[in-house]
């Protein structure tokens, strides 16, 4: 659990150090599957990546948002 006197810094870093540890355990053997869960689509993994993702992402001094990855931006010409 994290603490009341951890900053956002600290809470952010330990995200992701928290799912990219999830991702060493989940990480499918040479069959395919998760080796804890033993499933082929693992989705403690999905949730994981989902975690990095959003983490990334994020910018804890930023004052605009990041882009938008959805939407290509116009092309000159």
């Amino acid at each position: 659990m994290t603490g009341p006197f951890l900053s956002l810094a600290q809470i952010h870093n330990r995200l992701i150090l928290t799912a990219r540890q999830v991702l060493r355990q989940h990480r499918p053997g040479p069959d395919g599957r998760c080796p804890t869960c033993r499933t082929t689509g693992c989705p403690v993994a999905d949730a994981a990546r989902d975690v990095l993702h959003t983490a990334t992402r994020v910018r804890l001094w930023a004052t605009t948002p990041p882009p938008d990855d959805s939407v290509d931006p116009p092309q000159p010409g």
